[in-house]
Parts: C-alpha cells; structure tokens; sequence
C-alpha cells in the first residue's frame, strides 16, 4: 500500500545561536527601577522588541524550511539568539522590580499588551530578509535610545551587548540579500 506523504528533510539537529562569540556580562542592576524597567519592557515585548524578533524569525523559518533549508537553518540560528535575548531583558526586569508579563508599559506608564499585530510577514524571501533587517536597525536604535536614557552601568553592559548581535545579524542577513 502506498502512501502519499510530504516531509521536511531539513535537519536542524546542530543548529547553534547565531551571535557574536563573545561572553554577556553578568545580569545585575544597580538597584531597583521601575522606569528602567519599564524601558526594558517595551525591548522585551513592545512593538520593536525581542518577542517580536523571535516570533517574526520562527514564523519566516518555518515558511522556508521545506524550500530553502540552508536560509531556514540561518533565520533559526538567529530566532535562537532572540530567545536569549528575551531571557536576559527578562532577569533585568524583574531585578529592576518590573513585572514579565508580554505587557510593554511606555514612558507614560500606559500598558500595551504584545500581539501578533506587531509582526510583519511577507511572503516573498527577499522582502522576508529586508524586513528583518529593518527590524534590527529598528531595535538598535531602540536599544541606543534606552541606552541614554538609562543611568545603570549593569543594564546599559547587557544592552551593549545585545546590540552587538543585532549588528552582526544585519551583516548575515544582508550577506543573504545579495546571494539572492
């Protein structure tokens, strides 16, 4: 008996974070800040934020994985750094007395809830790639605007950090672009 089936041969068994081989210093604060934290949450999961880099990156990997493996394995690689990303913001904000909730409480204390609405998903693979590297541009600059905002040398060392993996996403990312 025969049997009709589809399968995704893409293995993605050794796949590792794709970020900048380098260490994140340790997460500490210098005391609690619920402004800072509040910052930090809208990095976290407002409409520019980690959760939405993640979940944008997993959502395009999972569309291309049964065509195009190799980027798939890239946008997985870098969904993966995300993730972390996500972790680290979260320890902030609760060491700085916030609360991880997926709710971004901006300058004004008003709460936005993160959706799916922040997302943006093209279909076509160039337009994919394009509009994450403009979500990092987006989330650089983001981070850069906290980073002044913000006086605690621990938070400002991790979000240094983790602009360093947004930059050298940028450069993978638009390395795809023009292999297209």
């Amino acid at each position: 008996m025969e049997e009709n089936s589809l399968s995704n041969n893409c293995d993605f068994a050794s796949l590792r974070p794709v970020m900048v081989d380098l260490p994140y210093p340790p997460i500490q604060v210098e005391g609690q800040n619920l402004a800072y934290a509040n910052l930090i949450s809208m990095d976290y999961c407002g409409s520019v934020s980690e959760m939405t880099a993640l979940t944008q990156y997993i959502n395009n990997e999972n569309r291309l994985s049964c065509n195009n493996c190799s980027v798939a394995k890239t946008l997985l690689g870098i969904a993966m750094s995300e993730m972390i990303h996500l972790q680290k913001l979260g320890e902030l904000i609760l060491l700085l007395g916030g609360t991880v909730d997926f709710v971004a409480r901006s300058h004004n204390g008003r709460p936005v809830m993160w959706t799916p609405e922040c997302l943006k998903l093209p279909d076509q693979l160039k337009a994919m790639l394009l509009t994450d590297v403009e979500g990092e541009y987006a989330a650089i600059n983001q981070y850069r605007m906290h980073i002044r905002m913000i006086k605690d040398a621990y938070v400002n060392a991790v979000l240094e950090r983790i602009i360093k993996d947004e930059e050298y996403h940028i450069m993978i990312l638009q390395t795809l672009v023009k292999n297209l």
